[in-house]
């Protein structure tokens, strides 16, 4: 009988590996009853454990909202803000499993506030199960997701019309609501659209048809979750080889092993294999899975990989097939979907993670931006939250890429913040523009050392920054006297005068702001290469463009000056008059009234005006430069 027993464990251990897992959403607009729905098929397939109906059966007393029912949306919701609130915050995974398949899915939230993490969720689904409430038709989040869905290559979509016991379970009301969404979705490239009369609450057409419904004649939706084809016979696995590195393992000197998940394809020892960027190519030695050497491994497969041939491959670089290796290029035309509540503006720089390959990255241009309810192209200069956009990205260093619609894993991408590590967008790369291959740097005979020397001085950027009536002007073209005086050749960039013709098309919104900096600073950085020293007199109000600027130049070749007066002083002198239009309302987005402006942390110069001439603090910059 032991025996017996033993085998009958691995033999259902053996079944259970062997099955097909599917991974999908729940998604639509707030108290749709997607927990609802997981909730039931939780509790309708069995797999809710003695404890865990205990504790249920207690939570529902406490934040049920199902009278003497249990409450089937605490098996999801745990967070005491999602019970106190009765709505989904954070993504929630759940696991279960049926006699074809395995299941993992994850209850994303509805509400506007939280789609970023409904993005998530989308970004390694199969399928989405898209929620509509019977009593209010297709929303305005219900648009929205289905668009983001579409955005994260999901093609197969079940439309599951809830709550039909609201309705009186009325075949016209879940006719309507199906016709509207068909016409809506028609444009997307879905596989399918299953649609389901349902009630996650009573179980109608959940795990079995609704008696209350027999004017319905499909299939139950764990029929669907059960049957649908993902295609992944035509998928990933069966691609060229995508190894990205994750880290290389070197535990003595005789070993050197690559790690990684396999992103696409399969891989044998003895197969040609190129490193992406560098495109040295090599063969495979040998695979290990664990610590166990292994004849195989698939698209999925955590493996650490050796080489035949001693070659340079650090995190980032990919392995890639040597026959059929992807693109590498620095600017794409990508989808965007833009998560944070401060606005995106092109020209600042973000972080951009591919995969594991990193770099900085800047959207040059909005192509435009896509209407949520009708898919209509739209002009935009700047991006909101949730907002979906087709742009121009370009980086500071080449990257291995697929498009999103060949390989989600190499042509997804996110976008962080520099300055506070925020997530700030989820992007999917279309292609590589053709100028990113048109455009090689010129080798140049003479450098910026040689034109320097024979000026007899360093070339630097002495940046100036504060706000507007600081100082910054008066103090720097007193400074470039100086300089003149002592035989230095040099050249000021001062704000206005800039923007009366290199800067002439842009205003004062963040985004003009953004571009106006980055432009100063690529001519800032031509004429130190051209061996002067530049000043540049900006009230340039944003750390991210200042490091931005910094970042141009070598190391020491950058000099922030902040000039630091108090906003009343600058509003006591008030050279110009702008202070007092802006406190009366006629000069919008004005810098240090409604606009921000964020002060160095760390300048290499500090200069307090309050109080003293301009002749100070001239000296002072000067004894310091020099």
């Amino acid at each position: 009988m032991d025996t017996l027993h033993a085998n009958d464990i691995a033999s259902y251990l053996d079944n259970q590996r062997n099955k097909e897992t599917l991974r999908f959403i729940t998604c639509g607009s707030v108290d749709d009853g997607k927990s609802t729905l997981i909730g039931r098929l939780l509790f309708e397939s069995k797999c809710i454990f003695d404890d865990q109906l205990q504790a249920l059966e207690s939570d529902s007393r406490r934040y049920g909202t199902q009278g003497e029912k249990m409450d089937l949306a605490l098996l999801v919701d745990g967070l005491q803000a999602e019970r106190e609130q009765g709505i989904t915050i954070d993504v929630a995974y759940r696991f279960f499993a049926t006699d074809k398949r395995r299941f993992i899915v994850a209850d994303t939230p509805g509400h506007e506030q939280y789609t970023r993490n409904m993005a998530t969720g989308a970004s390694t689904a199969d399928l989405a199960v898209i929620l509509i409430d019977a009593r209010k038709g297709v929303l305005t989040q219900t648009r929205r997701h289905s668009r983001i869905v579409a955005l994260m290559g999901i093609r197969h979509v079940l439309l599951a019309v809830n709550k039909m016991d609201l309705v009186d379970f009325d075949e016209a009301t879940f006719d309507a609501i199906v016709a509207a969404y068909r016409e809506f979705a028609a444009g997307f490239e879905f596989s399918g659209i299953q649609a389901i009369p349902l009630s996650g609450l009573d179980g109608d057409n959940v795990l079995q048809h609704s008696s209350r419904m027999p004017w319905y004649e499909g299939p139950t939706l764990m029929e669907c979750l059960d049957t649908v084809d993902i295609g992944r016979g035509t998928g990933a696995r069966h691609g060229a080889f995508r190894m990205p590195v994750q880290s290389v393992n070197r535990p003595n000197l005789d070993f050197r092993g690559f790690c990684g998940r396999i992103a696409e394809g399969e891989l044998r020892p003895g197969d040609s294999v190129r490193v992406l960027p560098s495109g040295v190519q090599t063969r495979i030695k040998s695979i290990l899975a664990g610590f166990d050497e292994v004849p195989f491994a698939q698209a999925g497969d955590a493996v650490t990989i050796t080489l035949a041939d001693e070659v340079d491959a650090s995190r980032g670089d990919v392995l890639v097939a040597s026959d059929n290796p992807p693109e590498v290029a620095d600017q794409f035309e990508a989808k965007l979907l833009w998560m944070a509540e401060h606005g995106m503006a092109p020209g600042r720089q973000y972080l951009l993670k591919l995969a594991c390959m990193e770099a900085t990255a800047t959207i040059t241009e909005i192509k435009y931006r896509e209407d949520v309810n009708t898919g209509a192209r739209l002009a935009a200069k700047t991006l909101g939250l949730n907002e979906i956009a087709t742009v121009n990205i370009s980086t500071s260093a080449p990257l291995v890429f697929e498009p999103y619609g060949v390989n989600r894993r190499m042509g997804g991408f996110i976008l962080i913040d520099k300055l506070s590590f925020e997530t700030v967008g989820a992007g999917m790369i279309d292609f590589a523009l053709r100028r990113a291959s048109n455009i090689h740097w010129q080798a140049l005979e003479l450098n910026k050392a040689a034109r320097a020397a024979q000026k007899h001085q360093n070339a630097r950027c002495v940046w100036f920054t504060g706000l507007s009536g600081s100082g910054k002007s008066t103090i720097a073209n007193l400074l470039e006297k100086r300089l003149h005086a002592a035989g230095k050749h040099t050249y000021l960039l001062d704000g206005d005068n800039v923007r009366h013709g290199l800067n002439r098309d842009l205003g004062f919104t963040e985004a003009d702001r953004v571009e106006n900096i980055r432009r100063v600073a690529e001519v800032a950085k031509l004429m130190v290469d051209a061996g002067l020293i530049v000043l540049v007199s900006f009230i340039s109000p944003f750390r991210n463009e200042r490091r931005m600027a910094r970042d141009m130049f070598a190391e020491g070749e950058f000099v922030e000056v902040f000039v630091d007066t108090p906003l009343e002083e600058c509003e006591r002198r008030d050279v110009k008059g702008l202070y007092a239009k802006a406190r009366s309302g006629n000069l919008k987005n004005f810098t240090g009234i409604d606009s921000p402006y964020e002060a160095p942390e760390n300048p290499e110069v500090r200069l307090q005006t309050a109080g003293q001439a301009p002749e100070i603090g001239m000296d002072q910059l000067f004894d310091a430069l020099e």
